[in-house]
């Protein structure tokens, strides 16, 4: 029996369940084993089958479970920390002077290469290079600062 449901429901816990359910419905209809319809093995593997099917059938009709996500999966998206986290990048490029900041637009929102953006802004390319560079840093300066106040 133990064999059949293993191999029904591909899971030895559940088949376990199964067998043990199948073994309790026997032990509750005694009167079912000595019918005379046929041998009392055939009778429990029908039971055991019937209460693999009965579960399938079951586990269809209700909505398919969620699994519950991990807990650092809810910080990560989370809407408040993005809000935040623009805010503190819009405070600190206020900082910036209008060429540094023109060549950040450029490089990292517009996606524009270096020659790109010596190009649009009409500045050599190793003046774009340079001034990234110090914009950068002026922003890693400008976030450490604001670690430090709050």
């Amino acid at each position: 029996m133990l064999a059949y449901a293993t191999q029904l429901t591909r899971d030895r816990a559940a088949a376990e369940d199964v067998v043990q359910e199948a073994l309790v419905r026997a032990w509750r209809h005694p009167d079912s084993l000595d019918s005379g319809k046929g041998s009392v093995r055939g009778w429990l593997l029908t039971v055991v089958r019937n209460i693999v099917l009965d579960q399938i059938r079951a586990r269809n009709r209700r909505p398919p479970e969620v699994r519950e996500s991990p807990p650092d999966a809810a910080t990560v998206d989370d809407h408040a920390d993005r809000v935040i986290n623009s805010m503190v990048v819009v405070d600190a490029l206020s900082t910036l002077s209008d060429e540094h900041r023109a060549v950040l637009e450029q490089v990292y929102l517009r996606g524009s290469s270096v020659s790109e953006a010596a190009e649009a802004l009409g500045i050599p390319p190793g003046t774009v290079k340079s001034r990234s560079y110090y914009a950068l840093r002026a922003l890693r300066e400008a976030g450490g600062r604001e670690r430090l106040a709050s």
